[in-house]
């Protein structure tokens, strides 16, 4: 509450005034914080974690977290903290967010929002998924991202499946979709967006694509109906693959977990902050 941080702050200036005795708080302080700076997030499953740098004021109380849905649209506060981070667990899947942090000390005193061009888009994501070589168990060798469920191979709604051949497992893909090794990651987290090139070629004669499956890798398939999602594989065993993923819902959105970009404002529209 704003009277808390007035008595913090009025202690906290008594103090300071008593062992230092320094003329610059023999005035009430007006001067608000810094701007934070070199906001970033990570886009998670019904949620958004945001990071910023630490603010160094001496005098800082916290951080307001804002919202919005355009860059140069209103902010909305969405809470405080007095950490460098904070978790929007309101954000929802499939919904695109620009976020915006300011300072304020213990007077209340609040900075101007940052400039950071900062968005994202949360998306489902599972864990420990489970489907069958299709020459095994072909009822339960597909996975529809759409539905999150195992699907057989063969399903319309199959956004990829599973295969032993010659002794080597595969992610395969039918020829209306893509699929591509991104190599090997130390979780599901690493790729953040979808590529533009370097897709599995088709191959003459066959209907479907295939990539060679490997434990540590993580793959970004372009679905048939242009959605993007990343598979790791966390397991293979000589009959299933377990793997970890997420899905992007919003249609033709390559953001699976991205960093973020910092274009300062003076080249992009005034952030306007709502009224509190």
């Amino acid at each position: 509450m704003k009277t808390m941080k007035l008595l913090f702050g009025t202690l906290a200036l008594a103090s300071l005034m008593m062992f230092q005795g320094c003329d610059e708080f023999d005035n009430y302080d007006t001067t608000p914080p810094s701007e934070p700076r070199n906001i970033k997030t990570v886009t998670g499953d019904n949620r958004v974690d945001i990071y910023w740098d630490d603010n160094n004021d001496r005098d800082l109380g916290g951080y307001n977290v804002y919202y919005s849905y355009s860059y140069d649209g209103k902010y909305e506060l969405i809470g405080n903290t007095q950490h460098n981070y904070f978790i929007d667990n309101g954000a929802k899947n499939g919904e695109k967010y620009y976020y915006a942090v300011t300072a304020y000390d213990f007077n209340g005193n609040e900075s101007e929002l940052s400039t950071d061009v900062v968005y994202d888009t949360p998306r489902p994501e599972g864990f420990n998924q489970a489907i069958f070589d299709y020459n095994i168990s072909p009822s339960n060798s597909g996975y529809d991202f759409n539905n999150y469920l195992v699907v057989p191979y063969n399903s319309d709604n199959a956004d990829f499946y599973f295969e032993f051949y010659n002794g080597v497992p595969y992610l395969d893909v039918w020829d209306d979709s893509d699929i591509q090794d991104m190599g090997s990651t130390i979780d599901i987290y690493d790729i953040d967006v979808a590529p533009t090139s370097g897709w599995v070629p088709a191959h003459s004669g066959e209907n479907f694509k295939y990539t060679e499956a490997k434990i540590g890798h993580t793959y970004v398939i372009w679905t048939w109906d242009n959605h993007f999602a990343k598979v790791r594989i966390s397991n293979i065993t000589n009959q299933r693959v377990v793997f970890d993923w997420a899905y992007q819902l919003v249609e033709g959105e390559r953001e699976l977990k991205r960093g973020v970009s910092t274009i300062d404002r003076n080249n992009m529209p005034n952030k306007i902050h709502h009224s509190k």
